[in-house]
């Protein structure tokens, strides 16, 4: 796989090592057991898989070189580069101008842009809207474009199922820049709705069955059905995408939900007839990250770190993972460990902060859970293991190291 230039401050030469030598151990990426930190007193299981990915890695690439090529140039982002915090407030210190937030609402308006400025288009992609917007203005946006091939990929497959006539149906948080993006790519081709979990699926089957009132749908699934959505025709042959940082789990019972519904339905002589084969459409990362965190889940521990932004979906996902097994801190930088007995850590039901006090068990050994989503940078998770290291460990940095080097 190709190596990107990134900022050498988002390295880290101990995660580096134990990446390292996990990959030479295991070249088929078989073995998802975590990587035990023997610490002494405190005992560290890292993940097998974590952090940036491939497309996060290209993006800030690009982002980086596009601000050394351009000196004196007005350069903007759509909206954030990925949904780390540091990386973001990095390219903002080099002058980097935000246009939306997160959400899409805006910051800059296009009304300001000219010609000669340069706007990247971020890692989530961008719709078509906004796309013909900069267009318009004369940008040539192609060189900044770091759309992720991944979520290109999901729109490819979206294409492709329209072009014979089957409704898209987008698993994904209908705010989120992706699925912002995706939908307008697939609405460009289909009639298309979106459905944020299973819940909003097992109503959206209650509407191909007939057992609710078509005109219910224009207002339970309001602003997420593309322009004339017809619900009697335009849910008759489906197929289902996602958003590509779900929780794998729930895409695919959401895909056998519908498909069993259709079937029942419709009764047709091959399923394909009214449920396209769509495949799983979730990256590379976000399945091996999701299962390392379940072949870490079978260690025996006492709590979980998770490290990533706090508006990251893919981080949320290994989040809800962990919660469902032990007690789990949800960080976004070693920071947020005030102390042995203070950690202020995210909760993403509540979307906000919480301290918590006697967070860390008074036990030896202490075992410890450790991964981080894919937009976060391995010298935050280094970050967490010496400030953990700092009130438990009987070991040097160095000694731990040259463990793995």
């Amino acid at each position: 796989m190709k190596q990107f230039e990134v900022p050498i401050i988002y390295r880290s030469p101990l995660i580096s090592a134990i990446k390292k030598r996990r990959k030479e151990e295991d070249k088929m990426k078989k073995d998802f057991t975590p990587t035990l930190l023997d610490l002494g007193p405190l005992q560290i299981y890292l993940a097998r898989h974590f952090g940036f990915c491939y497309g996060v890695e290209n993006a800030i690439e690009i982002a980086f070189k596009t601000v050394e090529e351009n000196p004196g140039k007005r350069i903007y982002l759509l909206s954030e580069m990925i949904h780390n915090p540091q990386v973001n407030a990095d390219l903002q210190s080099h002058g980097v101008q935000f246009m939306q937030d997160t959400y899409g609402r805006q910051l800059i308006s296009f009304d300001e842009l000219k010609k000669d400025d340069v706007v990247i288009i971020p890692a989530f992609g961008t719709t078509l809207e906004i796309e013909k917007k900069l267009k318009d203005i004369g940008l040539q946006t192609e060189k900044y474009n770091t759309t992720c091939p991944f979520v290109e990929k999901v729109w490819n497959r979206s294409e492709a199922i329209a072009k014979k006539n089957y409704t898209v149906v987008i698993h994904g948080k209908p705010k989120h820049e992706e699925t912002r993006a995706t939908f307008s790519h697939a609405a460009s081709n289909a009639a298309s709705v979106v459905v944020k979990d299973m819940n909003e699926a097992i109503e959206l089957a209650k509407y191909i069955k007939g057992e609710k009132p078509p005109i219910d749908f224009y207002t339970e699934f309001k602003d997420q059905y593309s322009k004339n959505f017809n619900v009697e025709k335009d849910l008759q042959r489906i197929g289902v995408v996602n958003q590509t940082t779900m929780l794998a789990s729930d895409t695919q019972a959401i895909a056998d939900h519908l498909k069993e519904v259709m079937i029942g339905r419709f009764n047709p002589a091959d399923p394909e007839e009214r449920f396209a084969d769509t495949r799983d459409t979730l990256c590379y990362a976000t399945n091996d990250n999701q299962t390392a965190v379940s072949g870490m889940l079978e260690t025996k521990a006492d709590l979980a770190i998770v490290v990533g932004g706090y508006n990251s979906s893919n981080t949320s996902h290994l989040v809800e993972l962990c919660e469902e097994k032990l007690p789990t801190y949800f960080i976004n930088s070693e920071e947020k460990i005030t102390s042995a007995t203070e950690i202020l850590h995210f909760n993403f039901h509540t979307k906000e902060e919480m301290l918590t006090n006697n967070w860390l068990p008074a036990k030896q050994p202490l075992k410890i859970l450790l991964t981080s989503g894919a937009s976060c940078p391995d010298a935050l998770v280094e970050g967490v293991i010496r400030k953990l290291a700092a009130y438990r460990s009987s070991v040097s940095y160095e000694e731990l190291i040259h463990q793995f080097n």
